[in-house]
């Protein structure tokens, strides 16, 4: 097996505690231990119209916990807001953060934790810990099935004067603690329930069959495959549904763990800009592209398609690597198809006259190099062009 080719290592310093009402009975008692009693939430207006925050905020109040509401958050996140959401935790000297929603909300809550403690321009960060200072704790709690950010080493922040996606990288700011209640996916509504799984499930098949895998990503990745393809489409159709709610929990925690170490690949590095340029919502952009690009990489599949189609519930028993390959792009599809998603960039405004453009800021993405099968700037082109 390839991955045994090649050094490997595995660190993960969150704490992850799974338990319907982890909220009410766990948060209070989890601040307390980093020696605060004052907390900036982080959050977005959808959070708060769903109601998700009144079991934080009676827990904070139960305990006499002094906290304020950062709620400023958007869909793909700016350094604009992330320079406001540290004034406001300023203005009450946070001792740290909670971040309650999606992966926006915990990516500002980061980049808010690094500015409280070093100050500057969030531009001269990007990279890996280009930071002095440890940043101020974070605690987490994910209201979608998706992102995985709660254990992430990654800040995405969108600069909009240059419709560009940065990456700030760095353990130091990983959340102490990470919260999975499924209670709380309940409210959300199912296109978002179906983009957040696609974009789990683009996490893990990406870290699990791109170049630096190692067999402890591929063990989290496999079983997220294995519950995203079993459970997605009941969570779709009933985000009340305990079981299916708390398997795609632990699914979206799984694919974070995986790409969180392994990185990702050619779906991300395409996705990211798709979001830049036109808006188009991560989950909706990887879903789109994923099928396209797992054709592309399928020449250089070690077996590992196979895989992935048994685990999304095919029977590729007594076939070979090279005629399973094609049912496991099949599979995946027919999920997004399920789901509701879209199967054009065309149908999320998305532009051919701003492919090149798009292209090139791809090619910038380590996820490239990393990905099973190399790319030129022609490839992601057409790559593009495929998905329209």
């Amino acid at each position: 097996m390839k991955n045994y080719n090649q050094a490997f290592g595995f660190y993960l310093p969150t704490k992850l505690v799974y338990e319907i009402g982890a909220i009410k009975n766990k948060l209070a008692s989890e601040i307390k231990v980093l020696n605060t009693d004052t907390v900036t939430i982080v959050t977005d207006k959808g959070v708060i119209g769903a109601g998700l925050l009144k079991n934080v905020e009676a827990a904070l109040n139960e305990k006499k916990i002094t906290y304020n509401i950062f709620d400023g958050v958007e869909p793909n996140p700016s350094t604009d807001t992330c320079y406001q959401c540290a004034e406001t935790a300023k203005a009450i000297s946070a001792g740290a953060f909670i971040a309650v929603g999606g992966g926006s909300p915990m990516d500002v809550a980061k980049t808010a934790a690094i500015l409280m403690t070093n100050g500057g321009n969030l531009d001269k960060y990007e990279g890996v810990d280009k930071f002095e200072k440890d940043p101020l704790p974070i605690l987490a709690i994910p209201t979608t099935a998706g992102t995985g950010s709660e254990v992430t080493p990654f800040a995405v922040i969108t600069i909009r004067a240059r419709n560009y996606k940065m990456t700030i990288v760095s353990y130091r700011f990983l959340p102490k603690v990470a919260f999975l209640d499924p209670t709380v996916l309940t409210s959300i509504p199912p296109h978002i329930a179906a983009s957040c799984g696609m974009d789990a499930l683009t996490h893990a098949i990406e870290s699990y069959t791109n170049l630096v895998a190692s067999p402890f990503t591929d063990a989290f990745g496999a079983e997220a495959i294995r519950l995203i393809g079993k459970y997605l489409r009941a969570f779709v159709a009933n985000r009340a549904d305990m079981e299916a709610a708390g398997a795609m929990c632990v699914a979206s925690n799984l694919a974070g763990i995986a790409f969180g170490i392994a990185r990702l690949g050619n779906v991300h590095a395409m996705a990211h800009p798709l979001s830049g340029f036109f808006n188009v919502p991560h989950g909706v952009a990887n879903a789109i592209i994923l099928t396209k690009v797992m054709e592309y990489n399928m020449l250089a599949d070690h077996g590992k398609y196979k895989r992935i189609a048994a685990l999304m519930g095919e029977d590729v028993s007594g076939l070979s690597d090279l005629e399973a390959a094609p049912i496991a792009i099949e599979a995946v599809q027919n999920l997004a198809d399920d789901v509701g998603i879209p199967k054009t960039l065309t149908e999320v405004g998305v532009k051919k006259d701003k492919i090149e453009e798009m292209a090139k800021d791809a090619m910038l993405s380590g996820n490239v190099k990393i990905n099973p099968r190399m790319s030129t700037l022609k490839d992601i082109i057409n790559l593009y062009l495929s998905a329209m």
